[in-house]
């Protein structure tokens, strides 16, 4: 072989190698008869193939996951000896699975939590408690373990259009604004996204104000467009998704207007339909959300001038109850979790139409309702 030929070989080897990287996915579960905790896969990122999935720390029902936004942290919302927590682990990664240590943990006080997040300076943790109709707040110390609960703050009504849901409050997540001066609860119950000013230091909110939505949607989860003007709303009651204007100085949301999710007449023919999560593709121009019963993923192009939605295509999940869903940093793949499949599949997502295309790649997990990707 001619020295010039090696040398291309090796440098088209080398190349390869490079571009071929993995990137952890960590899942939650539900309290299942199969699940023992949180589990722990990863992503190619250059073939979009997942891992077979492995027990990563052993606890029971932890639903939802957040990550620190700087330290190698964990965290899980679950019932840790038998009272409903909220738990951190540190990540260390000396062997080619990372793991997880136990750093510490704090009882919610308000039964168990649906939904967990971290704010971008790492000082404050929100709980929101689907059941108790309440948000938690928790400072953390410098090591990102979590030192106390400073705020639990109970949701009064009950917007009482759908019966049995929405008889009382129902606080189904939680999330900050990009600039961090606030913080947003989407409650079911009362049809609104409460609004709450933040001070992340003291770790510690103030009731703002509220965004509502159509009577009888039943808001899940939200997010937030990288432009910081436009919020999404998924509804889980009526399968659709409330374009919110947002105005950062005032911390208020405006309705512009809502978008069905899944036809009217498709949904009929379902004898469960729910919306469980809502994301926004990292370049802006596409969102997408998960239509459980329905199994199905809609894709809607963004609007860039005023964020208006339009559906691109509604794609089966191959799965069964798509309860969590996420996209990788990198905007490429999409992996969704089906609650009652025990499944984790992958998607190629079209970063040019938004389109999505089942990768052929599925593996075993038992019960995931949570998918978060961790980059590092």
């Amino acid at each position: 072989m001619h020295r010039l030929s090696f040398f291309l070989l090796l440098s088209l080897a080398l190349a390869t190698h490079t571009m071929a990287e993995s990137i952890d996915v960590w899942i939650g579960t539900s309290n299942s008869k199969l699940s023992q905790g949180i589990y722990h896969c990863t992503l190619d990122t250059s073939t979009g193939k997942l891992s077979e999935a492995s027990l990563a720390a052993e606890i029971s029902g932890p639903g939802f996951l957040a990550l620190h936004p700087s330290l190698p942290v964990l965290y899980a919302v679950g019932t840790l000896e038998g009272r409903p927590s909220v738990v951190a682990y540190q990540i260390k990664r000396l062997g080619s699975k990372p793991s997880l240590d136990l750093l510490g943990s704090a009882e919610i006080g308000d039964g168990g939590a649906a939904h967990v997040e971290v704010d971008p300076t790492g000082h404050t943790l929100m709980t929101a408690q689907y059941g108790g109709g309440s948000v938690g707040v928790f400072s953390l110390n410098a090591d990102g373990s979590i030192r106390e609960r400073t705020q639990l703050i109970k949701h009064q009504g009950g917007a009482k259009v759908v019966g049995n849901r929405q008889d009382s409050p129902h606080a189904h997540w939680v999330g900050f604004s990009p600039d961090n001066r606030f913080a947003f609860a989407p409650d079911l119950g009362l049809d609104q996204v409460a609004i709450y000013k933040l001070d992340a230091e003291k770790s510690h909110i103030v009731p703002h104000g509220a965004g509502a939505v159509p009577p009888g949607g039943g808001p899940r989860h939200m997010k937030f467009h990288q432009n910081g003007r436009w919020i999404y709303v998924l509804n889980e009651l009526a399968l659709s998704v409330s374009q919110f204007d947002y105005d950062p100085a005032e911390g208020t949301m405006k309705l512009r207007n809502t978008i069905p999710a899944v036809p009217q007449a498709a949904l009929d023919k379902e004898l469960f339909k729910s919306a469980s999560e809502i994301r926004i593709h990292p370049n802006g121009r596409f969102a997408y959300s998960a239509n459980r019963g329905h199994d199905t993923i809609t894709a809607y192009r963004i609007d860039p001038k005023n964020g208006d939605l339009t559906v691109i295509e509604i794609e089966n999940v191959r799965s069964a109850t798509p309860r969590n869903f996420n996209l990788d940093p990198s905007g490429k793949w999409l992996v969704v979790g089906g609650q009652d499949s025990h499944t984790l599949a992958s998607f190629a997502v079209n970063s040019e139409t938004g389109e999505l295309t089942y990768n052929q790649s599925i593996q075993h997990v038992p019960s995931p309702i949570c998918v978060l990707f961790d980059a590092e």
